[in-house]
C-alpha cells in the first residue's frame, strides 16, 4: 500500500500547474529550501485530499464538490494576487549557491497548502487512481489506509524535491535581467491558470 501510495503521490503532484510554477520560482529566487518547503504544503494537502478519498469521507467528499464553485472562486482571486504580486516583484540581486534570500517559510508553506486545498476537483484525481491500482475506500481505517497515506505524502514530497532540485541546478545562471523576465513569465503563466480556472468555475456555476 505504501509503494502504491508513493506512485500516486507522485502522479498527483506532477502534472503542470499554478503550484509548480510558484515553487519553481521561488526556488530560483529565493533557493531550494524555500521552494521545498512551498512543495511541502502542496504535499499536505494533497494527503488530504487522498485521506477523503482513502477514508470514504462521504461527507467531506460532497461538501467539497458541492462547494467546489466558491473554492475555485477563492483559489482564483488567491492566484490573481500571486500573479500581480509575481509581475511586480523587486527583482533581488542573484544569491551565489547555497545562499537563501530572506523570506517568511511559514508563509510559503501556508500559501500553497490553502492554495492546493481550493482545488477541490484534486479528489477525483485521487479517486481515479485509487481505481486504477484497485484500491477501495470505505470507511474504515486500517494500517493499510495509514501506509498509504504516507506513500502519498512521500510520493508528492518526492516530486517537489525532484522538482527543486532540478530548478536549482539552473539558478546560478540567472542574473538580474533574466530574473526579470522569470517573473514576468511566472506571473502571466499564474495569471494563465487563474484565468482558466475563473472558467471551469463559471460552467460548474451555470
Amino acid at each position: 500500500m505504501f509503494l502504491k501510495g508513493l506512485v500516486v503521490g507522485f502522479v498527483i503532484a506532477a502534472p503542470v500547474g499554478p503550484v509548480n510554477v510558484l515553487c519553481a520560482r521561488r526556488t530560483i529566487v529565493s533557493g531550494r529550501l524555500v521552494g521545498i518547503v512551498s512543495g511541502l504544503g502542496a504535499a499536505l494537502a494533497d494527503t488530504f485530499f487522498g485521506a477523503v478519498a482513502a477514508f470514504g469521507l462521504v461527507f467531506i467528499h460532497t461538501l467539497l464538490l458541492t462547494e467546489r464553485f466558491w473554492l475555485g472562486l477563492g483559489g482564483t482571486i488567491i492566484l490573481v494576487v500571486i500573479g500581480i504580486r509575481t509581475l511586480m516583484a523587486d527583482v533581488p540581486r542573484p544569491k551565489e549557491e547555497g545562499q537563501e534570500v530572506a523570506t517568511n517559510l511559514l508563509g510559503d508553506f501556508t500559501s500553497t497548502f490553502i492554495l492546493t486545498l481550493f482545488n477541490p476537483v484534486t479528489i477525483l484525481s485521487f479517486l481515479a487512481c485509487f481505481s486504477a491500482f484497485g484500491i477501495d475506500n470505505d470507511d474504515r481505517v486500517s494500517l493499510d489506509d495509514w501506509m498509504l497515506l504516507l506513500g502519498v505524502f512521500t510520493g508528492a514530497t518526492a516530486w517537489w524535491l525532484f522538482l527543486t532540485t532540478a530548478v536549482g541546478m539552473f539558478r546560478s545562471k540567472f542574473n538580474q535581467e533574466t530574473l526579470r523576465w522569470a517573473n514576468r513569465i511566472a506571473g502571466v503563466v499564474i495569471l494563465v491558470f487563474a484565468a482558466i480556472i475563473l472558467w471551469n468555475v463559471a460552467t460548474v456555476r451555470l
